[in-house]
């Protein structure tokens, strides 16, 4: 019996390892995982190990709590959002679990005990690229808001093998480097083969009687993949909700071919099991090819097909009727990448659970919305017919079906207007027919929304304007945001530090609680305050710099940053043409010059995007002739910041001083890049593009920069005939810069390099560089002139923060339940 009670006791003292919260009990975890997990002790473990023993630790204390959110939400039967995308860029996770936990302090007392530092094995952990940019970073946010606001959700996607690419940079150029964010392995998901889902490529479609002598599609002699989940949780902050975000990677249905294999085709035997596979290899392969292509689009149905399935198999394990599917879940699409989710619902509910059309149409609208991302024509996505039909063909049958039904309705509500039916049918046919992808996300969802209020008015006044017309109820538009857990609690805690002193620590879930930050402006001692953080926060981006870069900036001159995607339209090279200006306002006129910048870039260019991966060589190039010019160097240095990610972001937002969100207006969607900027701190120059019009009406016209030309105003000159030397003429420093390009000054052993950017900008100029270039030089000028006053910055500074509010993710995913989702919020 004693020792029945001592092992009752034991067990106990054993459960408290994986529960207790304080710092002597992570400190007791982490030894155990270390010894009894990774069996390593003080004297063999890595850095590496001493990582994963933390993470264990705090994973154990995460699956408590995520097992107990899941068995209320079944128990309780809720009604629960599915949020499909293809990217969700959630960086490194052990940070972000330590504050949502509120064990971060703990944390680094245990480790301090053992004679480790928390932030070096946080440097162990690899970021998990699974986006390129704002749409997998804006995933992530929303997923963290979901759980924060305690909304029981799913975000679904594929777990890549490959991530973005890993960027280098040599001699100048981009240089794609394989990402194997997997490689040493991920200690935070969960693989659940127990719920793997079969999907079907290729095939063909037959009809076949069922039971009562009706003929019915089947879709028959497919490829099939497995599609395997992998679950990470998402924390809530401090409030024991855990959510989850299901991954899918690909499998073959067959290891090998054994009768190759006997054969002796060893290749051959294994041919089937690498084909399948690829589909969850590599984070948007090159689409330039056919084979690219294909994949692309097997891509996206398989991620989509299999949330489908898990979407279904949850929902009979309490409710019966699929016709009220819309009554227990709302999928959410993230741009057109999911688009083939209203098939392949239709597909299930008419195909394999025999609901007639109308009811299965109505069922898949009411569960289904969409978010639209872009402005652009171009980047709209379509597919080919002849790929369809080959890849999808039983969905192909359907898209044409909806089309027909829906364009019958259009011919009925506008009688002859032929260009109207034809730029609303899902089909398009000038040159090779093709399925619009967006066009079957609106017909296909209850709800389209555009993600800033120029562009969801934009959207209605330009891109969908037939269907606005035709159904103004279904849009609407939800501002993103970005969650202030991430971007300033965790990356700038310092600032974070210094807000929870002096307004409290509400505003981590309540983002309007900035507000109060507004009478601290006014008192001198706060202000000096928030100087030396952000001073603080610059001598350790410039010792990154001067690590990573080898170059050596100056804390104390102003940093001058813009960092995303590489693109003509978010005009990296207005920048740079500034930067140019700069540095021969430095060379012609010495004092001339006010104030000294470390101006830095940073962003990947997609792999198969020429011009954007020339001006990031065309950026280096300049950098490597400024940096070197000894007469230039105690006043401007110009650094390309490689690979740019997500743990490199929360070091970059927190030490800028000024953002530059530059793009053409009409152009970006939203941007939230600026919003992160903004909460940190800096101030923004930028045109009114995006979320940067909602900016500028939260802040007073003195604390944020606008220039450039308006959206109508850009319509305008483009209507009238827009030619960029026109504007050339107009401004001396141009015709210096167009000359230096003609000279091959920045390419002076590569001549000729630089002749296509000469070509884009000075003679065709898509994107208005030319148009907006004096404008936004005098901007920048009253820039460093405002600059001067440095007390005064730091005014507008705490202002940028204290009216950052709007811009939470927590507000618009509260938007987002309440008036797409019909879901309560916290």
């Amino acid at each position: 019996m004693a020792r029945l009670n001592k092992g009752v006791k034991e067990q106990h003292s054993w459960l408290n390892i994986y529960k207790d919260m304080s710092a002597h009990g992570l400190e007791l975890s982490f030894k155990a995982n270390r010894e009894y997990v990774l069996a390593k002790d003080q004297y063999t473990a890595t850095s590496r190990d001493n990582f994963l023993a933390l993470a264990l630790s705090i994973r154990d204390r995460i699956v408590e709590r995520w097992i107990e959110t899941q068995q209320y939400y079944h128990k309780n039967n809720l009604k629960r959002v599915y949020y499909f995308s293809m990217e969700f860029l959630i960086g490194r996770l052990l940070g972000t679990y330590l504050y949502s936990l509120g064990v971060d302090k703990e944390s680094k007392a245990a480790l301090e005990t053992l004679g480790y530092k928390l932030e070096e094995l946080r440097e162990q952990e690899v970021d998990a690229g699974l986006g390129n940019g704002g749409l997998g970073r804006l995933a992530a946010c929303f997923l963290d808001s979901m759980a924060t606001l305690e909304i029981p959700a799913h975000g679904y996607g594929i777990r890549y093998d490959y991530g973005i690419f890993q960027q280098k940079i040599q001699n100048g150029h981009q240089v794609e480097i394989p990402d194997e964010w997997l490689r040493n392995g991920c200690p935070w998901e969960f693989p659940r083969p127990e719920y793997t889902v079969k999907v079907k490529f290729y095939g063909r479609v037959e009809n076949q009687k069922d039971d009562k002598g009706v003929a019915r599609p089947r879709w028959v002699d497919t490829q099939d993949v497995l599609a395997v989940p992998y679950d990470t949780p998402v924390v809530g902050h401090k409030n024991d909700i855990v959510n989850t975000l299901r991954l899918w990677s690909a499998r073959s249905t067959e290891e090998f071919d054994f009768d190759y294999f006997n054969h002796g085709d060893y290749e051959q035997a294994v041919y089937q099991k690498i084909f399948s596979e690829n589909i969850s290899k590599v984070l948007y392969p090159n689409d330039k090819q056919s084979f690219g292509k294909e994949l692309r689009l097997k891509q996206e149905y398989f991620f989509t097909a299999a949330s489908i399935a898990d979407i279904i198999r949850r929902y009979f394990s309490e409710n019966k009727d699929l016709r009220k599917l819309d009554e227990r879940a709302a999928i959410q699409l993230n741009d057109t990448h999911p688009a083939l989710a209203v098939a392949e619902l239709m597909r299930i509910l008419v195909d394999e659970y025999n609901i007639d059309w109308d009811a299965a149409f109505e069922a898949t609208k009411k569960t289904i919305a969409y978010t639209n991302h872009t402005l652009m024509p171009e980047a709209l996505e379509c597919w080919s017919i002849e790929l369809l039909q080959r890849v999808l063909p039983r969905h192909l049958q359907i898209i044409y079906e909806i089309n027909a039904r829906f364009l019958n309705n259009v011919q009925r509500q506008y009688m002859n207007d032929q260009g109207r039916i034809e730029r609303m049918s899902l089909v398009a046919e000038d040159g090779e027919k093709r399925i619009r992808m967006a066009n079957l996300c609106i017909v296909g969802s209850h709800s389209v929304n555009g993600v800033s209020r120029l562009h969801s008015d934009l959207l209605k006044e330009k891109l969908f304007k037939d269907f606005y017309e035709m159904d103004p109820k279904k849009f609407n538009n939800k501002t993103n945001g970005i969650t202030p857990r991430r971007w300033l609690l965790k990356a700038n805690p310092r600032l974070s530090d210094l807000i929870t002193e002096s307004i409290g620590d509400d505003w981590v879930v309540n983002l309007d609680e900035l507000k109060k930050l507004e009478k601290f402006k006014e008192k001198k001692t706060f202000r000096d305050q928030w100087a030396e953080v952000k001073l603080a926060n610059k001598k350790d981006l410039a010792e990154y710099i001067l690590k990573n870069n080898g170059v050596k900036v100056d804390p104390y001159s102003m940093f001058d940053v813009q960092v995303k995607r590489m693109h003509e339209y978010k005009r990296q090279l207005l920048f740079t043409f500034y930067i140019i200006s700069e540095y021969l306002k430095i060379k012609h006129n010495p004092k001339a010059f006010v104030q000294p910048r470390t101006f830095m870039l940073g962003g990947k260019a997609a792999p198969g995007y020429f011009m954007a991966k020339l001006i990031i060589k065309f950026i280096n190039n300049v950098a490597c002739v400024i940096n070197n010019d000894k007469s230039v160097s105690d006043k401007i240095k110009l650094i390309f910041l490689e690979n740019y990610r997500v743990s490199l972001a929360e070091k970059i937002f927190p030490a800028s001083d000024l953002s530059e969100q530059i793009s053409t207006a009409g152009t970006e969607a939203s941007g939230t890049g600026n919003m992160k900027f903004m909460i940190n701190g800096a101030l923004t120059i930028g045109t009114l593009d995006g979320a940067n019009v909602e900016m500028a009406e939260e802040l007073s016209k003195d604390d944020i920069f606008i220039f450039g030309l308006k959206t109508p105003e850009v319509d305008d000159l483009k209507r009238r005939g827009y030619n960029p030397q026109d504007f050339v003429n107009q401004s001396q420093t141009l015709k210096e810069i167009q000359k230096l390009f003609t000279d091959n000054f920045f390419s002076q052993y590569e001549l000729g390099l630089f002749d296509p950017i000469l070509q884009s900008i000075f003679y065709n100029d898509n994107y208005l560089l030319c148009a907006d270039f004096e404008s936004y030089i005098k901007m920048q000028d009253n820039v460093s002139k405002q600059y001067q006053d440095k007390d005064a910055w730091i005014a507008k500074s705490i202002s940028n923060v204290a009216r950052s509010g709007k811009f939470s993710s927590d507000r618009t995913i509260s938007e987002y339940a309440k008036e797409i989702w019909g879901v309560p919020t916290r």
